[in-house]
């Protein structure tokens, strides 16, 4: 039996000691050291330590030999566009998110939905029975019967691989990874050796299987990944779901994308049948109703390669205790307090003494310069009492001596405007080669924040 140690883990950053300490050197938090039991690892089979002796032999970078391999489509285009075009071959992927945000349910639906795909579905959460009281529920049973997607309640990765061997699947899907343990560590589940050494032993898998691996992970209520942050270093995709309780849209975005950009959103909305996936975001996004009111204006953004319209909200109004007060949801407060600054010096608005509060309409929370100008026009609407058409969009950044300045793939964000029917998008005249040619909206092009508002206000 391998000899037993006693280590002190630090639960906030997976520091590591051989005594308890108060303070952790790494993260600088008091009192979060845990003592763990750990005791040496196992030796592997001879066939996984012969394989992985073989493949570790040193080679000539022009000797190595490689096959472009095609990455496996999920069935669902808002996930294979945050993968970057869909799983790759022994790759793993963390998907981490909220208590009931819906990370099961993600992972079930695509689950059920990948064509001619053997898949293993691995649960330390939930039986057989509830994962298939989920599936009627969300409508997928039925397609499910003629895939070939396997369960199992399991939560020792000694015994998830002997079922590995047995089905020998193309896609395997651990729900979730701090319910899993490992026998070579004599540590409760969730712990931080636990969760490094069972996804260390995951990621070995994909690696010389070429399975590809979906986790699930758990997130502290600070909202960031639960375990070390070596997990987060391990795996090869760390995407984000999130999503607010009182909106049915839930966001899924890549903080870390190995084979693919970060830049890139997926949306879906949360139905009685499950998730729906959201081809077109801006009809969400952007509100509709029968009369025109002041403060609201279009703003034309990029979340990765997709062009999103959001509407901007703002409320301004005099401040009664004499402080005025400053409240942003979805943007910045830093630099919504910066564009005031900017219309007061260079427009002459005295917004010193009002109330601004501010909103993105649907929950995004967007961090795209190119809002600047629709933020400023709202709270200018507001504080004129003036509407402006929703006809009308906006795609420029606004600088501190109140020029219009240009925005990354403006005629993305123009085409875009075209086909969504708007009449009339302002643009920085500083944007270089606008092809005006072929589009019926009016391309109005503006150098400095008076222009723009002369253009809406009269």
């Amino acid at each position: 039996m391998p000899k037993a140690k006693t280590y002190f883990f630090c639960r906030n950053c997976g520091y590591q000691s051989s005594s308890w300490l108060g303070r952790c050197p790494e993260c600088g938090q008091w009192n979060t050291f845990e003592e763990e039991v750990v005791r040496a690892a196992l030796p592997t089979s001879a066939s996984r330590s012969s394989s992985a002796e073989a493949a570790s032999a040193p080679k000539l970078l022009q000797e190595v030999v490689y096959s472009e391999h095609t990455r496996i489509p999920t069935g669902c285009a808002e996930f294979d566009r945050v993968l970057g075009g869909g799983l790759v071959p022994g790759s793993i992927v963390l998907l981490g998110g909220e208590p009931g945000i819906g990370k099961s349910t993600l992972l079930l639906q695509t689950a059920l939905s990948i064509p001619d795909k053997r898949l293993l579905y691995v649960s330390g959460e939930e039986s057989e029975q509830q994962i298939k009281m989920r599936a009627e529920r969300i409508g997928t049973a039925t397609a499910g019967e003629t895939q070939q997607c396997y369960v199992v309640a399991e939560t020792v990765t000694q015994r998830i691989f002997e079922h590995v061997d047995a089905v020998k699947p193309d896609i395997l899907v651990v729900d979730s990874i701090q319910t899993i343990s490992t026998e070579s560590i004599d540590s409760s589940a969730g712990s931080i050796s636990q969760i490094r050494e069972c996804t260390a032993e995951l990621q070995r898998f994909a690696k010389e299987s070429g399975v590809p691996v979906l986790l699930v992970g758990h997130i502290t209520k600070d909202g960031s990944l639960a375990g070390p942050k070596v997990m987060e270093h391990i795996v090869d995709a760390v995407l984000q779901f999130e999503g607010d309780r009182n909106y049915g849209f839930r966001i899924l975005r890549a903080l870390k994308n190995r084979f693919g950009s970060t830049a890139e959103l997926g949306i879906f909305e949360m139905c009685g049948d499950g998730l729906r996936q959201v081809s077109n975001p801006s009809e969400f996004l952007i509100g509709h109703r029968d009369e025109t009111l002041s403060g609201a204006a279009i703003a034309a953004t990029l979340e990765g390669a997709r062009p999103l319209f959001v509407e901007v909200q703002s409320l301004v109004s005099t401040a009664v205790y004499g402080t005025p007060q400053r409240n942003a949801n979805g943007f910045d407060l830093r630099r919504m307090n910066m564009l005031l600054a900017v219309l007061e010096k260079r427009c002459g608005f005295k917004l010193g003494a009002k109330d601004v509060f501010l909103n993105i309409a649907g929950g995004l929370r967007v961090n795209d310069p190119a809002i600047d100008l629709a933020v400023a026009c709202s709270i200018l609407s507001s504080n004129v009492d003036i509407p402006i058409s929703p006809r009308v969009c906006m795609a420029a950044e606004l600088g501190l001596s109140g020029e219009v300045r240009p925005v990354a793939r403006v005629e993305q964000r123009i085409a875009e405007a075209d086909r969504l029917g708007f009449e009339q998008i302002l643009v920085s005249k500083y944007s270089s080669r606008i092809a005006k040619r072929g589009y019926k909206i009016h391309i109005v092009e503006v150098g400095v924040i008076e222009e723009a508002l002369k253009a809406l206000f009269t």
